[in-house]
């Protein structure tokens, strides 16, 4: 059965591209989308992919993943360092969360240094920029163990 995976993005997420170039590139979250689809390809796995400026609403997309998917992939943008909801919300379903950021948040100023969401995250990638989601959802489809026998053994399973 093919891994269904979840991608959320918060807050300004829609304003890749435009938004801080320095910080976060060149690449829409269109061509985010893109790249994650042609992936899911690859992989036998279907993606949802979301974005919210609302924080409401993400938790209603996490509480819709309980039964629409097997992971969620996560970048919760400034929701990252604030979201009591988020963070309940995301304790409740069951499968492995990936947060993602574009940035390496670690190396950045002390507001966007720690994550609460981290917390309840089985995989953090941070600083890998767009390429970040396309490692998460091999993560997640990995922990899935839904990753195709066709891919190499490296890209399957890993060092042994």
């Amino acid at each position: 059965m093919a891994a269904r995976l979840m991608v959320l993005n918060g807050p300004n997420l829609n304003l890749l591209g435009v938004r801080e170039p320095h910080i976060y590139g060149t690449t829409t979250l269109a061509s985010i989308e893109a790249s994650c689809g042609e992936f899911a390809e690859v992989i036998g796995a279907l993606v949802a992919f979301h974005q919210s400026n609302h924080e409401g609403a993400l938790v209603d997309l996490v509480q819709s993943a309980r039964e629409a998917a097997d992971a969620i992939i996560i970048n919760p943008a400034g929701f990252s360092f604030t979201s009591i909801a988020l963070l309940d919300a995301l304790k409740a379903f069951d499968g492995p969360v990936i947060e993602v950021h574009i940035s390496n948040i670690h190396a950045r100023d002390e507001l966007h240094r720690h994550s609460i969401i981290s917390t309840v995250a089985k995989a953090v990638i941070a600083g890998a920029g767009p390429y970040g989601y396309i490692l998460a959802m091999q993560a997640a489809a990995r922990m899935l163990n839904a990753l195709p026998e066709s891919l190499p053994g490296p890209l399957r399973v890993g060092p042994a």
